[in-house]
């Protein structure tokens, strides 16, 4: 059987997110070090440029190390190593880095790129298969099993035990026990009716399979399609299988005129959990957030936000605004992803835009093209110290995680921001 097709930036993304789920497992590195390795790198990376090019210290190449949680006196000397070799940065001898310009999307080919690079094993392609095919449809562990086994050619004990421990490292969810056990993309299949979706999707006939493909295709295309066009399109039999089995997201808009329902996918804005194209979304998240509160609860003296056109328009197009005491404060969780850059001027700081991308899509959520924006929690009266995604929230970590100190936050900033004031 041929392994499932899968292009340089989704196999990158992967990586991306099966190395998170690796980080967090006692044995995980040790088993799939090329994935850890090329996560860790790819991280580093995204973590370091910026949309133009780059050079920081030693001391900020450390700091953005540690925010990234590499160990700077082990891991970090092996991802710039492996950046280096293949050219994405230049590293001088006092430690400074120099980084080309680096988007979401170039960094997830690079994540691929170095995964290539480190002679993965059998079992970590396995692993980015698995992740595919579960994302299509749920699966059987049986039918996984053997799927793995001819794709990669792993004997049916090996298959068996990588797919269980792909469940239990988190690469793909689980529902069920034994030979009923079902694989799926908790991000795109709900837990709990997984099984639902999968007995809906093995009774569809050969006409219906089309139509679906279809209408797959044209919502995938288009990025919503109105609910009376898809009954139109699939017609009311299969529209109703496709909204039992929650294959698509049902979205209502209200307005002065009624009730109007979209469909999504889901594939389009989860499947990957949180890999670095989801970072993008997450930073401008957290920008909207702290750009809200400067509109809306900052005060005049701390520097009030009046125009965020404006505002946001000379970040993307690389301006510098400010200087305000706000900015000091409000941008800490962006300015320790190196989503901003800050300066300390007289009484307030200023702040320029290091990842345009993120602006782009912050100021679409403020100008209310993105529903995103409804999702967005009260926000405390502080600045803001740090930013947990959705995702993060909604999975529960295996094992307590401590949060970084104020001091350590304190100090990661000073080093960020090259020595200057707090």
């Amino acid at each position: 059987m041929a392994e499932i097709p899968v292009d340089k930036q989704t196999t990158g993304a992967w990586i991306i997110h099966h190395g998170r789920k690796v980080a967090a497992d006692v044995r995980g590195a040790a088993e799939f070090s090329a994935i850890d390795l090329a996560a860790k790198a790819a991280s580093l990376l995204a973590r370091l440029g910026e949309s133009d090019q780059a050079t920081l210290s030693a001391q900020q190449v450390t700091a953005a190390a540690k925010i990234g949680n590499l160990n700077p006196k082990t891991e970090m000397g092996a991802c710039l190593d492996h950046l280096q070799k293949r050219k994405l940065i230049d590293r001088s001898a006092s430690g400074a880095v120099s980084v080309l310009g680096v988007t979401g999307t170039s960094a997830l080919t690079h994540a691929t790129d170095l995964f290539e690079d480190n002679d993965p094993q059998s079992i970590e392609r396995a692993a980015i298969t698995l992740a595919e095919l579960s994302s299509q449809a749920p699966i059987s562990a049986e039918g996984a099993i053997d799927l793995i086994s001819d794709t990669h050619k792993l004997t049916k004990a090996d298959a068996s035990d990588f797919v269980q421990q792909a469940s239990q490292i988190g690469f793909v969810d689980a529902e069920g026990e034994g030979a009923d056990r079902l694989l799926f993309n908790g991000n795109l299949f709900r837990r709990d009716i997984a099984s639902k979706t999968m007995k809906v999707l093995s009774s569809l006939n050969s006409a219906e399979q089309a139509k679906l493909s279809e209408f797959d295709a044209k919502v995938k295309a288009n990025g919503a399609i109105v609910a009376s066009e898809a009954g139109a399109l699939l017609g009311e039999t299969l529209f109703s299988k496709v909204r039992a089995a929650a294959l698509y997201d049902m979205n209502i808009v209200s307005n002065e005129a009624g009730d109007h329902v979209f469909i999504t996918a889901p594939g389009a804005f989860h499947k990957f959990s949180n890999p670095l194209t989801e970072d993008a979304f997450d930073h401008a998240k957290a920008l909207v957030a702290a750009l809200s509160y400067g509109m809306s609860q900052s005060s005049h003296v701390r520097g009030r936000i009046w125009s965020i056109d404006l505002l946001l328009g000379k970040l993307i197009r690389g301006g510098t605004v400010g200087p305000a005491p706000a900015i000091g404060n409000d941008y800490r969780a962006l300015e320790l992803e190196r989503v901003v850059k800050t300066e300390h001027v007289g009484n307030g700081f200023t702040m320029r835009l290091l990842k345009r991308e993120v602006g782009v899509i912050a100021l679409e959520v403020l100008k209310g093209r993105n529903a995103a924006a409804s999702a967005l929690e009260t926000l405390p009266s502080a600045g803001m110290r740090s930013y947990t995604p959705p995702e993060v929230a909604r999975v529960g970590l295996r094992k307590t995680q401590s949060a970084t100190s104020k001091a350590q936050t304190r100090s990661l900033l000073s080093a960020v921001r090259g020595g200057g004031g707090l």
